[in-house]
C-alpha cells in the first residue's frame, strides 16, 4: 500500500518572465487584412511576395505575413477578374498593444509592390483595404 504525501509547493516566477508572458499573450492575436485590387485591363494579374509586412509607424518594427488566401505567391500570378476586383486575405503576426498606426508594405526587388499607408488600428484587428 502506497501513501501519498502532499506538499505545499510554491512556485515563484520572476517579474521579467511575468511581463514577457503577459506581452506574449497580448501579441498572439493575428491581424487580418481583406484586400481588393482592381485591374486596369483585361488579363491583368496580381501576386503577393512573402516579403510583405505590417510596419508599426511609431517604432518602424516589421511584422511578418503568416498566410495569404485568394492570391498567388510570387513568382506565380492570379488573374484579376474582368470588371470586378480580385479579393484576397492576408494574415499577419499580431501587433503590440502600443501600435496605433501602421503601414502594409510589400518589400520587393522591383517596382509596383503593394503599399497601404497610415492604417488606423482598431480593436478587432480586422481591416478592409483597396490596393
Amino acid at each position: 500500500m502506497s501513501t501519498m504525501i502532499e506538499e505545499d509547493l510554491k512556485v515563484e516566477i520572476c517579474n521579467e518572465l511575468k511581463n514577457e508572458l503577459s506581452l506574449l499573450h497580448m501579441e498572439e492575436k493575428q491581424v487580418i487584412i481583406h484586400c481588393s485590387i482592381y485591374g486596369m485591363d483585361f488579363g491583368d494579374a496580381a501576386r503577393i511576395w512573402k516579403s510583405t509586412y505590417l510596419i508599426d509607424k511609431k517604432t518602424g518594427k516589421k511584422y511578418k505575413m503568416l498566410f495569404a488566401e485568394g492570391i498567388s505567391f510570387a513568382p506565380a500570378w492570379t488573374l484579376i477578374p474582368f470588371n470586378k476586383p480580385l479579393e484576397f486575405t492576408l494574415i499577419f503576426k499580431g501587433l503590440p498593444q502600443s501600435c496605433k498606426l501602421f503601414d502594409l508594405v510589400e518589400i520587393i526587388p522591383e517596382e509596383g509592390g503593394f503599399e497601404v499607408l497610415n492604417i488606423n488600428r482598431n480593436s478587432s484587428d480586422v481591416y478592409y483595404v483597396t490596393i
